[in-house]
Formats: structure tokens, sequence, C-alpha cells
């Protein structure tokens, strides 16, 4: 026996002439539409989420997508808007800019809801000084949302002890957030680049695809400095 309510020419008939019922007409949710429309941008964007899209590509999509899912779609279209001039105004620093003293309310405090400030205080002349802003520099380009910064320790603190140097304050929201002062928090001149990295991730200023910690932590490699210079002054005593 045929199904009554499949769709079909000669059941078109029966409907027509009163002896099947009419055919319920399903109503499409909101929900339903969107799901058809995520279903359409994955099978045509090869799985690519939306958020990875660019406007081009949503156009493409575009064409293949009928009179229903059209309403839903242009909400797409105007989130992604939103969000890519939302990321493009975050992505605006990308450098590392020289600050004075009188230079630090307004790009440090001031800096601006949601920013993130990274400020590398230090010495021209000092080696490792040398070493952290060449990292900060290549790690500005990297993590253009936040905002890098350096500023000499005699211009913009006074009589800041050069024992402290180099030192990198951690800003959000006029708050410090994290401080990294002194030569043994940086591990010294083997310092790279992608231990900076995560020390800055820690304190929430970058987000680093970094897993795990490229070394131990300095507070570690400085207790093992420790206990092995007391094993040695103890073997040094056993001597005599």
């Amino acid at each position: 026996m045929q199904d009554p309510n499949a769709d079909t020419e000669w059941n078109d008939v029966l409907r027509a002439k009163g002896i099947l019922p009419p055919k319920e007409e399903i109503e499409l949710t909101e929900d339903d539409i969107v799901a058809m429309v995520e279903n359409t941008i994955q099978q045509k964007s090869n799985g690519k989420d939306m958020s990875e899209m660019g406007l081009d590509e949503l156009d493409d999509i575009e064409d293949d997508i009928d009179e229903e899912e059209e309403k839903i779609f242009e909400q797409y279209r105007r989130q992604r808007m939103a969000e890519m001039r939302e990321a493009q105004q975050k992505n605006k620093f990308g450098e590392v800019r020289e600050i004075s003293k009188s230079d630090w309310v307004t790009e440090v405090n001031k800096a601006g809801d949601g920013i993130w400030v990274v400020i590398h205080v230090y010495k021209p002349s000092m080696p490792l000084c040398k070493l952290v802003n060449q990292h900060i520099s290549n790690l500005a380009q990297k993590f253009p949302a936040t905002k890098f910064l350096r500023s000499v320790s005699s211009v913009c603190i006074p009589n800041y002890p050069d024992k402290n140097l180099p030192t990198i304050f951690v800003y959000c929201d006029n708050e410090m957030k994290k401080q990294f002062v002194g030569p043994l928090a940086f591990g010294g001149m083997n310092l790279k680049q992608d231990e900076l990295e995560w020390m800055l991730s820690q304190s929430g200023a970058v987000k680093t695809d970094l897993e795990e910690p490229p070394r131990p932590e300095v507070k570690d490699v400085m207790n093992i400095a420790i206990r092995e210079s007391a094993i040695n002054r103890d073997d040094s005593d056993d001597d005599y």
C-alpha cells in the first residue's frame, strides 16, 4: 500500500479530489533555519568555521542560500563584519613605542578598556636589556592587540636602581597585573623569545599557542642552583 503522506503525483491527485486530506505543512522554526545555514556554510567552506572566513568567502556561499535562509545568513554576515571590525581595532599596535615619564599616564594608565600594556623599563648599555628589547620587538609584531612600550629607566623612573633592570610591568585597565624585576626574573642572558612569550602569557598580556613552558620556571632554576651550591659547600667542608 502506498504511503498517503508520501510526496508523489498520485497522492497530489487524491488530495485534489478530497480522497486524501491536505498535506500538513511543516513550519520551520528559526532554530531549524539557523541549522540549515550553518550546515550550508560547513559544506561550502570544507568545514572552515565562519570566524575564519572573509567577506569574499561569505559572498560565494550566499549564492547557495535559499530565500528562507537569507535572513539568518544576513545576520551571520553582519556578525562577521562586526567581529572583523573589532579585531581590526584591537590589532592596531604591532610595534614597540618609546615613551617618557610624561607619556606614562596616557599610554599606560589610560590605554583603554581591555587593552593590555607591556612596558619594558631598561638601560641602553645593559646587554640583557638589549636582549629583552629585541624579544619584545618581535613579540609586538606577533601580538598586535597588545600595546608594547619601552622607556629608559632614568627617563621614566628617576633613581630607579640598575639592579632592578631589566623590568617589565604588565598593565590592563589601569591596574598592574604583573611585574618582572631584575636579571633573575628573566633567567639571565639565556632568555629566549618563546620563554618571554610564555611569561607574558601567564600574566594575561598575550594569548600564546605554546602549550607548556619552554623551560623550567626561573624560580625552579634558582632553587636548583641554590641546592647545588649548598651541596658543593658541604662537600668542601668534608675535605677538611
